[in-house]
């Protein structure tokens, strides 16, 4: 998978519009092997990157979650902390 690309399931508060498309072009880049079309794949690149982000949407919103929701900034406080010890400079 995209490092880029983050679990939008079972956050407080939930994804919004911005995060949900946000995957979805990174999805549609990663699969077309290109961070921008050509003219001539523009409107392909577009339409994928939109029915892919409709359909992100869908998936979100009909999952049941079992456990409580994740808060957004204690697990980007997490992800910070595994960055310093990952790339920490001896």
């Amino acid at each position: 998978m995209c490092r880029n690309i983050h679990t939008l399931h079972n956050f407080e508060p939930a994804a919004n519009d911005d995060e949900v498309r946000a995957a979805a072009l990174q999805y549609v880049r990663k699969i077309s092997g290109t961070t921008k079309p050509s003219k001539a794949n523009e409107a392909a690149f577009d339409r994928a990157v939109h029915e892919t982000a409709h359909v992100t949407q869908h998936l979100l919103d009909d999952l049941i979650a079992t456990t409580p929701p994740k808060d957004r900034a204690i697990e980007a406080e997490k992800a910070k902390a595994r960055s310093a010890r990952r790339f920490a400079t001896v």
